[in-house]
């Protein structure tokens, strides 16, 4: 038969969820503070044992081995000590087991084991409940509305609470005590209070959770979700595709008959829009404003300005492919990444027909003459409210098409020159700069944090030279003298010798590829993508020249810096584009300059001061 403490033992960890081991060590931390509180006596050293059938407990005191006992608290005779340890001396420190065991404890000893058990027990609950929820951060939980206060909802998990913010709820979903709700945990911290667990419905990782479980295709892995784009309570788009051949994305998502799709539909009361991806970016861009149909799609990946997709659409389609306060467009470029300019046809064609005799647009005249001419008509006729013919449409798509393309091809070489005018430049600076990281200089936490997107110190430099503007667009927030902070750290800059390893290191594999790149070159292998990121304004790694090399500064040392780092740029006249579009303004008080005796581009600043001679930058 178990005995009294056996049952209340079993209980008690039973109703919290607790291993023996954690109830079993709580009661013996719950005697020990008995014991020093009965005899007050804080520093002695005590040990408890526990019999965990019977309950009996034995308590063991540190007490010193004497010939005459003054303080039986903290001394015990030669031979009673024997019986503990056979080798004990006098001036022996022995483990001796209490006479009474807990019987002897007071009133107020007894009261603080008790406070110390539920404490200890209070303790591994709350670190139970935030290792189990801990674990389960990015999954998804149900639970029951206990209340709500201040827009903050409480939802009950049953040996946990946990709250919603206002800011995770979906707006336009109304949420009343005692509802069932299913909710994705965000995140889970200790308090003070026990483990605070946040959970959401806004967020887009809930989308993909409902989406694993509605549809076995993604859970097993056959099908994979690429991108999510939402806006809670409003619209979703899912970007999907197949990772094994026979399997139709879109419609292992959607289900027979729209059911999966319908089930988190309702569980999230917005409309869901499911795409698939596809690596060739203007037909995902194309795909990804559905339901409006596209004409076009014309891509920019401008070195400075970012990736745009100018989108041609039917006159028709325009309000659907831009969607309610922009919506659709919106949700779009947060799907594909691109920033996305939407334009009718005849928008498009009214542009063009203005910008007609200017270049590179002038040649289309000459060469299309029948085309231009036909257009025109079509417009004229447009204009007086008269009916256009769907063939008068497509000619009208035709045209538009042939002035992007035009447009496309100088964009993209203008494309190449900035890629090859931002590499001379990176050239001149020591490949070891871009092996250190932001936090390297000695600026404040929060100027710190708006240079992290440049990712290292080698970027921000470049930036300063090649493109000011997104540098002081990075600080636009921070301190008003940051930029002045920033130019004083980077005079103060020490490369130090790691970071000249590691330079040398991918100097040397970028030469490898560079020579790989020439052989495949050679035999007539060309990889238009993988040129492409050898060239990106981010990823590029030129490596020096060897008098480039040369003239780094020793390892340890400052380098020698211009008192104003900063680019001492002066603006000229704008200059336009073969677009129309302003390129920008020139930039003089530094040049970009053919050395004979280094063989490459370098960089020289004019001299303050109104000086007309020039002096090298990096030198």
């Amino acid at each position: 038969m178990k005995s009294e403490f056996e049952v209340a033992f079993n209980e008690i960890s039973q109703l919290r969820e607790l291993s023996r081991d954690v109830v079993l060590d709580a009661l013996r931390t719950a005697l020990v503070s008995a014991y020093k509180r009965d005899v007050g006596l804080q520093s002695q050293h005590v040990e408890v044992n526990i019999d965990p059938n019977s309950g009996r407990a034995r308590i063991l005191v540190e007490k010193e081995v004497v010939d005459d006992v003054q303080d039986d608290r903290t001394e015990v005779l030669l031979e009673n000590a024997r019986y503990f340890d056979q080798n004990a001396n006098y001036g022996d420190m022995v483990m001796v087991q209490l006479e009474g065991s807990t019987k002897r404890f007071g009133r107020i000893a007894a009261q603080t084991a008790k406070q110390v058990v539920l404490q200890k027990i209070r303790e591994a609950e709350r670190k139970t409940l935030l290792d189990e929820y801990k674990d389960r951060e990015g999954d998804l939980v149900h639970g029951t509305v206990q209340s709500i206060n201040g827009g903050v909802v409480t939802i009950s998990l049953g040996r946990a609470e946990a709250i919603m913010p206002k800011k995770e709820q979906i707006p336009s979903e109304k949420i009343k005590p005692h509802d069932k709700v299913r909710a994705y945990i965000v995140k889970v911290e200790d308090t003070n209070r026990g483990p605070q667990i946040v959970v959401s419905r806004s967020h887009r990782n809930m989308l993909r959770r409902l989406l694993e479980y509605e549809v076995p295709e993604i859970f097993n892995g056959q099908v994979e979700i690429k991108n999510i784009a939402r806006e809670a309570g409003g619209r979703s788009k899912v970007a999907v595709a197949a990772l094994q051949e026979g399997i139709d994305p879109v419609g292992a998502c959607v289900g027979q008959r729209g059911i999966r799709i319908q089930n988190i539909v309702t569980e999230l009361h917005e409309k869901i829009d499911v795409i698939e991806w596809s690596p060739n970016h203007e037909s995902f861009i194309a795909k990804a404003l559905s339901p409006a149909r596209v004409s076009g799609v014309y891509l920019n990946d401008d070195p400075d300005d970012g990736r745009t997709a100018l989108v041609i659409v039917p006159e028709d389609q325009l309000s659907l492919a831009i969607g309610r306060e922009g919506q659709n467009a919106r949700l779009a470029a947060k799907l594909t990444g691109w920033r996305i300019d939407i334009k009718s046809v005849p928008e498009a064609v009214i542009e063009a027909l203005e910008a007609i005799d200017r270049p590179p647009l002038n040649t289309i005249s000459d060469q299309y003459p029948e085309m231009v001419n036909d257009v025109r008509r079509i417009m004229a006729k447009r204009e007086m409210a008269k009916t256009v013919m769907a063939e008068e449409f497509n000619a009208l798509a035709k045209f538009a098409d042939l002035v992007q393309r035009r447009i496309q091809q100088v964009q993209e070489q203008r494309r190449k020159d900035r890629l090859a005018e931002i590499a001379a430049v990176k050239s001149t600076l020591p490949a070891a700069a871009f092996h250190m990281s932001v936090e390297q200089l000695e600026l404040p936490d929060a100027v710190i944090d708006a240079l992290r997107p440049f990712n290292n110190v080698g970027e921000v430099m470049l930036r300063f030279l090649v493109d000011e503007a997104r540098i002081k667009n990075a600080l636009r927030d921070a301190p008003a003298n940051a930029l002045k902070a920033l130019q004083d750290a980077l005079d103060r800059l020490i490369i130090p010798q790691e970071a000249y390893a590691a330079a040398e290191a991918e100097e040397l594999a970028a030469q490898q590829a560079a020579a790989e790149a020439a052989a495949a070159a050679e035999a007539g292998e060309e990889d238009r993508t993988a040129l492409e990121t050898a060239l990106s304004a981010d990823d590029l790694q030129q490596p020096q020249t060897d008098a480039a090399r040369g003239k780094r500064p020793p390892i340890g040392v400052t380098q020698e810096a211009e008192p104003d780092f900063a680019p001492t740029f002066q603006d000229t006249d704008d200059q336009t584009d073969l677009t129309g579009k302003k390129k920008g303004k020139k930039k003089k008080g530094r040049q970009l300059i053919y050395d004979e005796d280094r063989g490459g581009m370098v960089v020289k600043r004019q001299r303050k001061h109104g000086r007309s001679d020039w002096e090298e930058w990096d030198e």
